[in-house]
């Protein structure tokens, strides 16, 4: 969508305005006389429409989140049919504004009768100033990832179930060359993956575990990143079920961080970053169907930890625990999960942020935080003590898989710190990953969050 240009191209035009910005020559008077009001009144942005045309104003903010932000207010106001815009701009800020603009492009439109009507038509980026193509390419293919993994989060669980999304994620390997294999539920049954078994016992739609490699030919990293993925394409909370208005209503949303773990690996792979990383899926739906596992169920896991069940509506921590005893065979350096685990998390940080939670060294953990700070998708630092193993303590089991309404987020990253043999980190995104309300370029229902903060991560990793 953006690409470099070395003259002013369309009918809408943007100006990223500071002390040396100037005007074409070929511009209308009244543009000008426009533009030199601006440059000395309070306003931030302004615009001019003069028959189909645009002349759109944005001072220049080293705040990058408002850039972004001018971004989405430039998709508000531009017209719908328009297919160009031309940034006339430099540097970081105004490509944090072509970000904005190209996120706010996003729509899914897909079961719409009158889609063509409803569809932005914006096709072309067009950036003029000292900008590299290098930069454009990486954060048009970051962009792409974003778009595919707010499209898995949209779809309902009618079209994507755990085999459809095991489909549309060796899609995106071909296409940007990462290995992907798929296990199947007798394959499952072989590795033994308790927890992932349990929750799909209720279920008509098997599971799938889906495993993603991305390998360059001389990676930084020795051993391989593992990123794993919360894939519970459909949660209704199984026989603990959930209430339907502001909660089942709202569970296609449940497999964000399956969407944010394989459109990391997906930009990773596009843009060929120099670093070795894995992409592990474990992904079902949770229904009470059939033989539907039961609130005080013991569960063997894979690594042979058994689990007193509960709660079924705690299924995310389930189908992950196995995955992450899974990574152990890579024997990686560093394992990165995800998930839209815990409502609690919404309690400690409401949508504005994930919660993060780690026991790697300060450095990773300070390198992800700082990530998400710089591309504004933010993390609250939640501890991982062991005092909180406690409330994880069973009478029957080794473990139960919820630890009481107290810290209920940090119980359900403790549980997942069991299961992991190497450095960890946490990430809940149950807050950030689903907006109910259009929220700027953020869009309204998935928003591919985390695949931006983790990419930015993966750019400046160091070991």
């Amino acid at each position: 969508m953006l690409q470099l240009t070395q003259k002013i191209k369309g009918n809408a035009f943007v100006y990223v305005v500071n002390g040396q910005t100037t005007l074409n020559n070929q511009t209308p008077d009244y543009v000008s006389e426009a533009f030199k009001t601006f440059q000395t009144a309070e306003t931030k942005e302004d615009f001019i429409k003069i028959g189909s045309q645009f002349y759109f104003f944005v001072k220049e903010n080293s705040d990058l989140e408002k850039m972004r932000v001018a971004g989405f207010n430039i998709r508000q106001k531009l017209d719908k049919k328009a297919t160009d815009i031309t940034i006339i701009g430099s540097g970081e800020t105004t490509l944090a504004l072509a970000e904005g603009l190209a996120l706010s492009n996003y729509q899914f439109l897909k079961y719409f009768k009158d889609a063509d009507e409803r569809e932005y038509t914006l096709e072309h980026i067009f950036m003029l100033g000292d900008i590299s193509a290098e930069e454009i390419n990486r954060i048009n293919n970051v962009i792409k990832a974003v778009f595919w993994a707010r499209d898995m989060v949209n779809e309902p669980n009618s079209f994507l179930t755990a085999t459809q999304l095991s489909k549309e994620i060796q899609e995106i390997g071909d296409e940007a060359q990462f290995h992907v294999e798929v296990f199947r539920k007798q394959e499952i049954e072989a590795l033994k993956m308790g927890g992932l078994l349990a929750v799909n016992k209720g279920s008509i739609q098997p599971p799938t575990f889906t495993v993603m490699e991305y390998k360059p030919a001389n990676p930084i990293n020795e051993k391989p990143i593992v990123l794993v993925g919360k894939g519970v394409v459909y949660d209704t909370g199984g026989l603990s079920l959930k209430p339907t208005p502001n909660s089942m209503d709202l569970m296609k949303s449940d497999m964000g961080g399956a969407a944010m773990m394989a459109g990391t690996v997906y930009a990773a792979a596009l843009n060929k970053l120099n670093i070795h990383i894995i992409g592990l899926i474990p992904a079902t739906d949770n229904r009470p169907g059939g033989d539907a596992y039961a609130p005080g169920d013991i569960v063997t896991m894979m690594d042979g930890t058994t689990v007193e069940v509960l709660n079924t509506d705690a299924e995310g921590r389930m189908i992950l625990a196995d995955a992450i005893s899974y990574a152990t065979k890579y024997n990686p350096e560093l394992i990165i999960n995800s998930a839209t685990l815990t409502g609690a998390a919404l309690i400690a940080a409401g949508s504005r942020a994930a919660c993060l939670m780690s026991n790697a060294n300060s450095q990773v953990t300070n390198d992800i935080l700082n990530a998400g700070e710089k591309v504004y998708e933010r993390m609250v630092h939640l501890p991982l003590w062991d005092d909180y193993k406690e409330q994880l303590k069973s009478t029957c089991a080794d473990l139960k898989n919820i630890g009481g309404r107290m810290a209920g987020t940090i119980t359900a990253g403790k549980f997942l710190e069991h299961f992991a043999k190497a450095p960890f980190v946490h990430i809940d995104i149950a807050g950030p990953a689903f907006t109910e309300a259009p929220e700027n370029y953020k869009g309204l229902g998935g928003t591919g969050t985390g695949i931006r903060t983790l990419h930015e991560f993966f750019v400046n990793y160091k070991k």
